[in-house]
């Protein structure tokens, strides 16, 4: 009995012993967690693409459907005009930074312009007809045949000429009594460059040539035949022309926005495929004083050594010209055009202040001329500084969200982006008909919509300028687009809500279609895409245009971290590949 005692004494002390040793902590263990929930809640969370999404919770984005990821919270050390990003959504947007004067090219590092050969016109004759008459043999037949001064070139019948021989051979036999007239006949063969052995064999045998052999006056290579054989010929009008070309010209095209930066006497290197390891140097010899109307462009021209006949007309050649800054000897700074971003005259840049961390401000330059894909910076910015390069509206929209400086508001401070009224919606992960549209359509006039498909309308020529690669329509349609924007009447929005709406999704609109028209780089050009097709599904999505209009996806565009595109029919043509990928995609969304 006393044994179980004992037993039922030690088991109680060992309930109590572990009572003390875990029951205590139960208390601070629920502090731990309920902590810890407080700072998951005060986490926020943003899309990589839109920054003006911020959303208490992980999900997906109510605007392009992408994950959402965890939002920079810490300002702390920061200036008034800079704001941060997280290093996961600089990676996400694909955000590159460059530095001034090391990663980008710089001003007075050369222009390459192109070019193509062809024949030096001060080193070409034309051969002319000097009477009428009918070819009946051609001798020289084909063009980059080679004649020499003196060579038979085609045999001529000519009345005028068998009337003339008549004239010769009673002058002939007058020749003693009547010198005068003798030379004033053979002087009319003179003209008509016809003499020698062709003229002596008339008077010394007195018949008359039914044909006449005439002979080229230059030498060189034939680059022009306006005979064949059994055409008629007449006094003035060319029969073949003839070129020296122991030189020959280079002749390029320069847009008018670069005539200041070439004089004559510059050198040139000159290049072509046909010889891929060889440079030839020259001088700027002429620069055409009139622009061409159509092409916006003057001709540059360099004469080049040809003793060798490496330069064959018609052969395109490259020209790579030191630029001249006529202005200042300092060094002039350029950038790419796809760092600026433009609102009215102003220009602006993001600016990578702090080397180690994800930090931005916002900074306005001045820009000089666009040199092919680059803008020249005349000021704003000094060498060594640190840009962005590529994802600069993304960086804009989360200056906009934090206040800061940005493009559409150069004094700072909160604006409307509008997406406010979604910005406290939940996925519906249980719609999966319309997984996307996550804006209420607001009531319009038919007139607005109206304007606003007009506007679609030119997306769509966009569109599929892009889907084949055609970059200059795109700029074309890109142009276009601006100018229907304009035209869009805000007047027909009578709800204030309306308007609210409106304004920055038109103001977005205008900046990409403007980027898209200011850049070659297909590249850039779909980045640009990107976000213009967001706009522009929120902008059908929010005030419609009476038309079934189909929100289409590919998970593998914009280096797999998928994009979206609008488009009249259920049919995918993916405008992110060009002709490699034309149908990766799918629908993801019906706007009515």
């Amino acid at each position: 009995m006393k044994k179980y005692i004992i037993y039922i004494v030690l088991l109680a002390l060992g309930l109590f012993l572990g009572w003390l040793l875990f029951g205590g902590n139960t208390a601070p263990t629920e502090t731990a967690h309920k902590h810890d929930a407080a700072t998951e809640t005060n986490q926020m969370w943003t899309c990589s693409m839109h920054p003006q999404i911020m959303q208490p919770e992980a999900g997906d984005c109510p605007i392009c459907g992408m994950d959402l990821i965890p939002a920079a919270s810490s300002e702390e050390g920061l200036l008034a005009d800079e704001f941060k990003l997280s290093k996961n959504a600089m990676a996400l947007a694909n955000i590159q930074v460059s530095i001034v004067g090391k990663g980008i090219s710089n001003a007075n590092s050369g222009t390459v312009l192109s070019g193509k050969i062809t024949e030096n016109e001060n080193e070409t004759a034309t051969m002319p007809a000097h009477f009428n008459g009918r070819v009946e043999k051609l001798f020289v037949n084909s063009l980059g045949e080679r004649v020499k001064k003196g060579q038979a070139v085609a045999q001529i019948y000519s009345p005028e000429l068998i009337a003339a021989q008549q004239e010769l051979i009673t002058a002939y036999t007058l020749k003693e009594s009547q010198p005068q007239l003798y030379k004033a006949v053979k002087n009319k063969f003179k003209n008509w460059m016809i003499h020698g052995a062709q003229l002596t064999e008339v008077e010394q045998t007195g018949h008359v040539k039914n044909s006449f052999t005439i002979y080229s006056h230059v030498s060189g290579v034939v680059t022009e035949i306006a005979i064949n054989e059994g055409s008629h010929i007449m006094d003035g009008n060319p029969i073949f022309k003839v070129s020296n070309l122991n030189t020959v010209w280079a002749n390029f095209d320069v847009y008018e926005n670069q005539i200041s930066q070439f004089k004559k006497g510059q050198d040139i290197v000159i290049t072509t495929n046909a010889y891929s390891n060889k440079e030839f140097k020259g001088k700027v010899d002429f620069i055409d004083p009139i622009l061409d109307s159509k092409t916006r462009t003057v001709n540059l021209r360099v004469v080049l050594n040809n003793k060798n006949d490496l330069f064959k007309p018609g052969m395109f050649v490259e020209g790579k010209i030191k630029r001249i800054d006529s202005s200042t000897k300092k060094e002039v700074l350029s950038i790419p055009a796809s760092a600026v971003l433009w609102t009215g005259k102003r220009s602006v840049v993001y600016l990578k202040t702090n080397p180690n961390e994800p930090v931005f401000e916002m900074r306005e330059i001045t820009v000089g001329k666009q040199i092919g894909e680059n803008y020249l910076v005349l000021e704003g910015l000094n060498n060594g500084d640190e840009i962005v390069t590529n994802g600069t509206f993304t960086v804009d929209a989360a200056a906009q969200l934090q206040g800061k400086k940005s493009m559409m508001n150069k004094k700072g401070g909160k604006v409307m982006t509008g997406h406010e009224g979604h910005m406290d919606m939940k996925t519906n992960t249980s719609d999966t008909k319309k997984p996307l549209n996550k804006n209420e359509r607001i009531a319009v006039s038919k007139e607005f919509q109206d304007q606003l498909n007009v506007v679609f309308n030119t997306y769509i020529e966009l569109k599929n300028a892009l889907a084949i690669d055609n970059t200059q329509n795109l700029k074309k349609q890109s142009k276009h687009l601006l100018t229907y924007l304009g035209k869009v009447d805000m007047k027909l929005l009578k709800s204030k809500n309306a308007h609210q709406h409106w304004m920055p999704l038109e103001k977005e609109l205008k900046a990409t279609a403007n980027l898209i028209s200011n850049t070659d780089d297909i590249k850039v050009q779909r980045t640009y895409f990107k976000n213009l097709s967001s706009n522009m599904a929120i902008a059908l999505e929010v005030f419609g245009i009476h038309e079934k209009v189909y929100h289409l996806y590919c998970p593998m565009s914009d280096n797999n971290k998928g994009a979206y595109w609008l488009s009249k029919e259920e049919k995918v043509v993916n405008p992110y590949f060009g002709g490699a990928m034309l149908t990766c995609g799918e629908v993801k969304q019906v706007i009515e």
